[in-house]
């Protein structure tokens, strides 16, 4: 490359943003020759924007994607987003006619007028065989609204646990380029998985504490402001939740790697009794040892998955998901509990992200590509 200042830095642009996974893995590369600075970002719920807000500046648009389209859109190197992907899902009923699954197209319609180099698509690992991603390819054949692009051979399903991240969490990672750049080399690492300890067991596995610090903040962004609740570190949501007793003897019956399993029939729940198929890591619990399973939106309740603590009878804090998701300590996050925790579950593992960007900035740099700004 042929610079004469300062480190070149290439243009991001993030859509259906959250509260900033994937951007917060962009612009954590910072051992390379060059970097990624967020531009513009859009984002429908007003939790979520103001949590990317609060990181990232006021860049981000409060607002729907087709609302945002046909306004200036940026002209950056790279456009990244995970449109919600609700109809696609193994966990939701997989409905084609899902008016979420048609989101990906105003999706395609941005790239078409930001013209980027390289775009990425995170989704469910069903995306890869809908109709919809068949489509997407299509876009990039003569003729087509993203002609001109190729889907680098890269693309595929990517296990957060390859990349550093301490949880098992397996997504479809669709990576677009233009025909002249380079392709994507992104590989697996060959360290040993992080672990559950390595992530959260420097927190204290006692909590006491229920509730949030009531405050709240008025957060600008792109078109106006936000007030909502906040604004607190990660370090902040290591809060937990009030257990019935009953519920506090059924977690206690767990060891580290059980499940519903190990509970006493006498202190099980009737439907329980009755049912004794369904998923086995219901009231599972971690262990320190390995990676976290997935962390979703309702992480909190033992109920809901294999989210117990190693040792501790309570689910997970707030703080302890975020941190299996790779977001740092000093992270900022608005909203409440419950907007938090469903931040926090539909974001894409940091370390995951960050292994897309170096991917995709190695690419750029040694394909000696210029950032936008500069040609």
């Amino acid at each position: 490359m042929h610079y004469t200042s300062e480190q070149p830095t290439y243009a991001l642009l993030d859509l259906f943003a959250g509260c900033g996974g994937l951007t917060a893995g962009f612009v954590s590369v910072r051992d390379l020759p060059a970097r990624f600075s967020p531009e513009a970002a859009v984002e429908l719920d007003p939790d979520a924007a103001a949590t990317y807000a609060a990181n990232f500046g006021p860049h981000v648009h409060h607002c729907a994607i087709e609302d945002w389209l046909g306004t200036d859109i940026p002209q950056v190197d790279v456009v990244i987003g995970g449109p919600p992907c609700q109809g696609f899902s193994w966990l939701g009923k997989r409905q084609p006619a899902d008016p979420r699954n048609k989101l990906w197209r105003y999706y395609a319609e941005v790239v078409a007028a930001a013209r980027p180099t390289y775009f990425v698509i995170e989704n469910v690992i069903p995306f890869l065989r809908s109709d919809q991603f068949h489509d997407l390819v299509h876009a990039t054949r003569p003729g087509g609204p993203l002609e001109g692009y190729v889907i680098d051979e890269s693309s595929g399903v990517a296990r957060a646990i390859d990349f550093g991240a301490a949880q098992d969490r397996r997504r479809a990672v669709v990576i677009g380029r233009r025909h002249d750049a380079p392709p994507v080399d992104l590989e697996p690492w060959q360290s040993p998985s992080r672990t559950v300890r390595e992530a959260i067991g420097h927190l204290p596995s006692d909590v006491s504490t229920i509730e949030l610090p009531r405050r709240t903040a008025a957060i600008e962004v792109a078109n106006g402001s936000i007030v909502a609740p906040g604004v607190y570190t990660t370090r902040e949501l290591h809060v937990s939740r009030r257990y019935e007793a009953i519920s506090l003897a059924r977690i206690a019956a767990i060891p580290p790697g059980g499940d519903r399993d190990a509970i006493p029939e006498h202190l099980l729940p009737r439907c329980w009794k009755r049912h004794t198929g369904g998923h086995r890591d219901v009231m599972g619990r971690l262990w320190w040892d390995k990676p976290s399973v997935t962390i979703r939106t309702e992480f909190w309740k033992p109920e809901k998955g294999r989210y117990l603590h190693p040792t501790a009878n309570r689910a997970l804090t707030h703080a302890e998901a975020a941190l299996l998701q790779g977001f740092p300590e000093d992270y900022r996050w608005c909203g409440s509990k419950i907007s938090i925790g469903r931040q926090i579950g539909n974001a894409v593992p940091v370390p995951l992200a960050q292994a897309i960007a170096r991917a995709i900035l190695t690419a750029l740099v040694d394909g000696d590509i210029e950032p936008r700004r500069t040609q």
